[in-house]
């Protein structure tokens, strides 16, 4: 285990924004406790019903995108923010150019 802080001064830099019909990601940061990659979606860009092995947060940091989180279907903004727990269906549409930072929290044993 490293003991330092990580700063990113600028998340968006990571991904320079996503081309026309397309989806960009990057890993951000990675250890035994958590996973965390950013995103950017071109309009109308989707990520299609799937679940994840660990519980997730997904933050909006700039757009707006249609959010599908089990059940529930919500509008998502700058600054929206969602917890999944394990194993919940969930997917997300690009409304406008999206970034999303996802945050998986990794089980440990």
């Amino acid at each position: 285990m490293n003991d330092e802080a990580v700063v990113i001064p600028d998340l968006a830099s990571l991904v320079s924004g996503a081309p026309a019909e397309s989806i960009v990601s990057r890993s951000v940061f990675s250890d035994e406790h958590l996973k965390a990659s950013i995103f950017a979606f071109a309009p109308g860009q989707e990520l299609s019903e799937h679940t994840a092995s660990w519980p997730a947060i997904l933050h909006i940091l700039q757009g707006e995108a249609q959010l599908t989180l089990g059940e529930k279907t919500v509008h998502g903004r700058a600054g929206t923010w969602a917890y999944m727990p394990a194993h919940l269906p969930h997917s997300v549409l690009a409304e406008t150019h999206l970034l999303m930072l996802l945050v998986l929290l990794k089980n440990e044993s």
